[in-house]
């Protein structure tokens, strides 16, 4: 413990951990002490110098998202994240990085907290952005570059979002909901002045009536709306019962906006949104686009003759490739330019110096960066796109932009750090500008990550996957197994950076980590080989994994784990009724009952329609056949369930039905349910740090530990 005490001391003088242990912090500061004597006791093993990351590392973690360079392409304002350990929660900064990587901040002290969304003036000499002011709503505000001035732009009531220059600068476009209000279906008598009477009940006539993360939603809709540039009142353009939002584009003329919505009269039902085009002058909007499937993301060319949006045709299969198309501003010439391509297309971005469309996708584990030109060429220019977060190795999250002399920003990650700034030139010049977790990383021995492929059992198809082998691996000894499992079941895992997957692996464990069939990737062939089919065969993807990894000595068959969360946590609820080759289990916020599922999550009239045949009454042997509940009474795997207890993705009580009939079979279980946690249960660092330690604990309760 004194070493432990020694080791704080250390920390606590860089700064990084403040006021800990007051009295009414105290347990926290002794858990602080454990697992800082911890990861000091494992460091003994390392090169001098270094130690293994520890459960407090994930509060070091900083990561950049929304990378926005200027005009001129000499500099890039980028939002950087951080965490607080006082408070627990994220927060950020404006910074900005040139070509020569000086990097520093970007705005001077304000009335403002937490600044996102920077968006350049097309000449340059101003950036808009969000914030919260001083009363906690987020606005609009200003920051002139010659002057170093930053001005409050908005008094909105409700939050702005999306927010988009116009072409002459002078105006902005942004989304922002329009309260509503739902009528009373019941008279109640007035109650006495000064009485206390329960609270009113709340009544639901709406078909989607909350969302994860979001708890009950409130009644209105978002609606289109442009204020000048200067400030002032807003003008609200759309009007209706409907929701509108994301992307936007303006006219080169800076007289119209396109933008998407779905204004169907069965807009409840359908998920079907069109592209429309809003004539500023005129007030009218007239639709663009007219099919079964969604159209969204509009961008247009320089010159404003062609407007390029993604979509395609629903044919109600559980995953789609998003396609880009091109068509004329007034909706006529539609064209699809990724017809030939076999990947979903990111939404993209007109590069005016290279005649071309610059856009991302993700290509076996990994994110890309390329272009594609109006006759349908694509170039790849770059690799290892992503972060926008330090958890699990997920694709996705690199948003980009382009500068008028070609040069295009984003960000980057690979398995050795969370995230950075990295630019490409029209010449396909790379170059990588921020060394954000330098710091961190060079004091920690890190877990190394390998790729490996094999052939599914099940039908011979070439599986993906990577594995990470603890910091001070020895290939001579025998080290304990955890397949972790992602959710989706509609995304991928890469080679990307992951502090939990890393955490494990510190803690002494070789992690596997799969994209097994339904992955997305690949193409919409092997995303939709689980159609009407999850989870089925993609069981036999992961246990041939297993089976590829325990050809190597290294790896002991005896100390088998396994773990995934909400599509990761069916497929483990999934594995332990199937195999009991793993000596304990975690599921985490799974569906264990798709009838119940459908029924009760945020997402029902979506589910019911894509993932399955029909309703749930009309196929109730289909429903329970790819329940994980039908092979309850086959488990006696060990089986812990973790799940937020205000999730409405996966809700809690598919947890608790698992967790239930393990009871009755008195088949040891445990179930952690984390307070004020939606889905994302690692949302907050020390939610993250609960997964981690609980799972651990768990795993090392049934086997030898590591």
């Amino acid at each position: 413990m004194k070493q432990a005490k020694k080791e704080f001391r250390r920390i606590n003088g860089l700064g990084l951990i403040k006021n800990i242990f007051n009295k009414k912090n105290s347990k926290l500061g002794l858990l602080v002490l454990l697992c800082v004597f911890f990861s000091t006791s494992f460091a003994q093993t390392l090169k001098p110098g270094k130690s293994r990351l520890n459960l407090l590392d994930v509060f070091e973690f900083e990561f950049p998202t929304d990378p926005q360079i200027s005009p001129d392409g000499k500099s890039v304002v980028y939002v950087r994240n951080y965490f607080d350990i006082m408070t627990d929660r994220r927060r950020s900064d404006l910074w900005v990085v040139n070509s020569a990587s000086l990097n520093q901040p970007f705005l001077p002290a304000g009335g403002y907290t937490n600044p996102s969304s920077p968006r350049w003036s097309p000449n340059g000499d101003r950036v808009i952005f969000t914030a919260r002011d001083k009363r906690g709503k987020s606005q609009i505000f200003s920051y002139w570059t010659k002057s170093g001035k930053i001005g409050q732009l908005s008094h909105l009531v409700q939050s702005p979002s999306n927010i988009t220059w116009s072409p002459d600068g002078k105006r902005i476009a942004f989304f922002m909901r329009v309260p509503g209000n739902q009528k009373s279906f019941a008279r109640l008598p007035a109650k006495p002045k000064g009485a206390k009477w329960a609270k009113p009940p709340r009544v639901i006539s709406r078909l989607r009536f909350r969302a994860n993360g979001a708890g009950f939603l409130p009644y209105g809709y978002t609606h289109l709306f442009v204020m000048s540039s200067d400030g002032g009142s807003p003008r609200q353009i759309t009007t209706g019962d409907f929701n509108h939002g994301g992307r936007v584009a303006w006219s080169a003329d800076s007289k119209s906006i396109f933008f998407s919505a779905n204004r169907n009269k069965n807009w409840e039902y359908e998920s079907d949104s069109e592209l429309f085009a809003a004539d500023l002058k005129r007030g009218t909007i007239k639709p663009l686009t007219a099919r079964k499937g969604p159209d969204r993301s509009p961008a247009i060319s320089s010159d404003g003759r062609t407007l390029a949006y993604v979509g395609y045709d629903d044919k109600l299969m559980g995953y789609n490739n998003n396609l880009v198309y091109l068509m004329n501003p007034s909706g006529s010439g539609k064209k699809l330019l990724t017809k030939s391509f076999d990947r979903s297309v990111n939404a993209p971005i007109w590069n005016s110096a290279t005649k071309s469309w610059v856009f991302t996708y993700s290509d076996f584990g990994n994110t890309k960066l390329a272009s594609i030109n109006n006759g349908g060429k694509i170039t790849k220019l770059a690799d290892n796109l992503g972060s926008t977060s330090n958890g699990r190795p997920y694709g996705g999250g690199s948003s980009i932009s382009v500068s008028r002399n070609g040069t295009v920003a984003f960000t980057i990650t690979s398995p050795t750090f969370p995230g950075d700034i990295a630019i490409v030139g029209p010449r396909g010049k790379f170059k990588r500008l921020t060394h954000l977790n330098k710091g961190l990383l060079e004091s920690k021995a890190l877990g190394k990550v390998k790729e490996i492929r094999f052939k599914s059992s099940f039908d011979k198809r070439e599986i993906q996957g990577w594995y990470m082998t603890p910091p001070d691996f020895d290939p001579t000894k025998k080290y304990p197994m955890i397949l972790e499992i992602h959710g989706g079941p509609f995304a991928d895992y890469g080679d990307r950076l992951t502090a939990e997957l890393q955490l494990y692996a510190a803690a002494g464990y070789v992690v596997l980590y799969i994209n097994p069939r339904g992955s997305t990737s690949y193409g919409a062939e092997f995303a939709n080989l689980i159609h009407h089919n999850y989870p089925n065969n993609d069981y036999d993807d992961l246990m041939s994994g297993v089976d590829e990894m325990l050809k190597r000595d290294f790896v002991n068959k005896n100390g088998l784990y396994v773990t995934g969360g909400s599509g990761g946590g069916v497929l483990t609820a999934w594995i332990v009724g199937k195999t009991n080759r793993f000596k304990a289990a975690v599921v985490a916020k799974p569906v264990i009952n798709w009838y119940s599922f459908v029924l009760t999550a945020d997402g029902t009239p979506f589910f019911y329609k894509y993932w399955f045949s029909g309703f749930p009454w009309d196929h109730q042997e289909e429903y329970m056949k790819r329940s994980p509940i039908s092979l309850v009474g086959n488990v006696k795997t060990p089986t812990m369930l973790l799940t937020g207890e205000k999730d409405l993705r996966t809700p809690i009580a598919e947890t608790e039905q698992f967790y239930n009939a393990l009871k009755l079979r008195k088949v040891d279980t445990l179930m952690v349910r984390i307070p004020d946690a939606n889905h994302g249960i690692a949302a907050r660092p020390s939610q993250l740090i609960t997964k981690v330690a609980y799972i651990l604990k768990w795993f090392e309760k049934y086997g030898k530990k590591p």
